[in-house]
């Protein structure tokens, strides 16, 4: 199980552990809060391990770990969790080198574990259940490096789902709606980001857009991140649904207004689906180049 420093993960974890699982749960930081958390509250069955996706070192010796202690058994089940996104910004605004860590974490890290606890898998017949984005499945206002992983990471799984039915295993897909987990409803997180963003940009893509095109569309996020459910027990269950049911669910989509989100995004007009992706999410003004008020500027100049 990756990504369990905190959100999902942390609460997945514990919630396997007290069903009386062997859990191996991966966290960034050993000595982080919530890795001090799963160490007080689950038993001693479950085994802390520090990984991160964008090592292979890391996840080499998490592979080895987990083949030691699971050889004789197999595996049964792989949740990949963990996930990554730290921009909110147009795809133009957003640094090349925000895609590569989305990608990174958010697809080529989760392939990499995947692929390594495969034989174990097909030993045991067991799970893979992925926690993806409806980001990955929709072009989200401002999300396009973190949606970019997520759409390539439910591809390569839906692929898996396909191809490992021979073996017996069964690959499940969580989408999950807006919850409130680790820092993504912390305004200092996304403040700090979004100053890191602005510093980076070039003259000429400020100028267009305008730093208060960059402050009004984080501020909106921040706004609407505020509403994020706290209860964590639907993605939870779906999970362990996955993980446990008879014949599991290709597909889970946990949270609250994404049916009518998926319903519109197949069947209505993209103009339809765009407009209520703004109206749900980041609705941005226009870029300062495009502004009456600026282009009245140029001429009086």
């Amino acid at each position: 199980l990756s990504g369990c420093d905190s959100g999902f993960g942390q609460a997945t974890a514990r919630h396997l552990d007290i069903m009386g699982f062997r859990v191996f749960a991966s966290v960034l930081d050993l000595q982080s809060p919530g890795a001090q958390q799963l160490r007080q509250s689950c038993s001693s069955r479950l085994t802390l391990l520090q990984m991160d996706l964008t090592k292979t070192e890391d996840i080499q010796r998490v592979l080895q770990h987990i083949q030691a202690h699971t050889n004789s058994t197999g595996l049964w089940g792989l949740v990949n969790n963990a996930g990554f996104n730290d921009t909110i910004a147009d795809a133009e605004l957003s640094p090349l080198g925000k895609f590569r860590t989305c990608m990174e974490v958010n697809f080529f890290g989760s392939l990499e574990l995947t692929k390594g606890l495969l034989p174990l898998l097909r030993s045991a017949g067991g799970r893979i259940v992925t926690v993806s984005s409806p980001a990955g499945d929709m072009p989200f206002p401002c999300l396009a490096a973190y949606g970019a992983s997520k759409a390539a990471l439910s591809l390569v799984m839906d692929t898996f789902r396909s191809e490992l039915q021979p073996w017996g295993i069964k690959v499940s897909l969580i989408l999950p709606g807006y919850y409130k987990t680790g820092t993504t409803c912390d305004p200092a997180f996304w403040n700090l980001h979004k100053q890191q963003l602005l510093a980076s940009l070039p003259q000429e893509l400020l100028q267009a857009y305008g730093e208060e095109y960059v402050e009004e569309i984080n501020q909106q996020f921040i706004q609407f991140m505020k509403v994020a459910v706290e209860d964590l027990s639907a993605v939870v269950n779906s999970i362990t649904e996955g993980l446990l049911a008879a014949n599991p669910a290709v597909r889970y989509y946990p949270g609250q207004g994404l049916g009518i989100m998926y319903f519109i995004h197949r069947y209505l007009p993209y103009f339809v689906r765009d407009l209520f992706l703004k109206g749900f999410f980041i609705n941005p003004k226009l870029p300062r180049a495009l502004r009456r008020e600026h282009h009245k500027d140029v001429k009086k100049a």
